[in-house]
């Protein structure tokens, strides 16, 4: 069993280090927020906030590649990007959709590209 797991001290650092704590904000959050009307303009800004924060992470990864999407070309990275877009779009703002069709494109592009 150690040989699938690995490490268990690992795990038990990741748990406590990583988990709980993102765990007790998501309570608190959802504990505060509970009452807030989704259409106040405190709402409309956080979640405005969040989506230009989302979209620069997903530009520096598209621009910057970390790790082994390093070794993709741009233009499979922009056109798998695209295809998401278009997907998403046409399948009626369906996320799922978008980023299976994205991811789609990406690995069968690095694959002809071997």
């Amino acid at each position: 069993m150690n040989e699938f797991i690995g490490d268990w001290h690992a795990l038990v650092v990741l748990l406590l280090a990583g988990f709980l704590p993102n765990e007790v904000w998501r309570m608190l959050g959802l504990w505060l927020g509970g009452g807030l009307d989704e259409g106040s303009e405190i709402l409309v800004w956080v979640r405005a906030v969040a989506t230009a924060i989302l979209a620069g992470v997903i530009a520096q990864i598209l621009v910057l590649p970390p790790g082994a999407l390093a070794s993709v070309p741009g233009p499979l990275r922009y056109g798998a990007v695209a295809v998401g877009l278009v997907v998403f779009v046409a399948a009626r703002r369906s996320i799922l959709l978008g980023v299976l069709s994205g991811e789609a494109v990406m690995i069968a592009g690095k694959w002809a590209l071997g």
